[in-house]
């Protein structure tokens, strides 16, 4: 019996989606507890919102936001820097048949979001150009139109 292929463009598969959210968990619970011992990363408080997985399961990309999105590059570059330890932690807490290799990415998400309010609240977007009662026209039969 032969197995069916996924569509091209279906988007990951259950499998990847729920591995994602388990190593965004053990991810989000080895920073938390501190155990990289790194200066950098135990001064800052350091989210995972986001770990997308490859279609073989062997490489993580993480997506972080260090809290109030400042330091971004100091944190980033001690996530590169504590890599292998992270990934050995990693392979301690999930029961996989490789531990996946992970990247370190600033999620920018929010700062996108938040453009994007900023710019529905605008007035270009809010649409306050309305004609008042006082700013009928009239036509040429003298009936008052809007």
């Amino acid at each position: 019996m032969s197995r069916r292929k996924p569509e091209t463009g279906s988007g990951p598969s259950q499998r990847v989606l729920r591995v994602g959210e388990l190593v965004r968990h053990a991810l989000a619970e080895i920073l938390m507890r501190g155990e990289v011992h790194d200066d950098v990363l135990s001064s800052h408080v350091i989210t995972v919102p986001e770990v997308r997985m490859s279609p073989d399961l062997r490489l993580a990309t993480a997506y972080i936001i260090p809290l109030g999105g400042k330091d971004v590059k100091p944190v980033l570059a001690a996530l590169e820097r504590n890599r292998k330890i992270i990934r050995t932690e990693l392979a301690r807490r999930i029961n996989l048949r490789y531990a996946p290799d992970i990247r370190f990415r600033f999620d920018e998400s929010f700062d996108e979001a938040g453009h994007i309010d900023s710019l529905l609240r605008s007035n270009k977007v809010t649409g306050h150009n309305h004609i008042d009662e006082d700013d009928s026209v009239e036509d040429d039969d003298g009936d008052h139109d809007r």
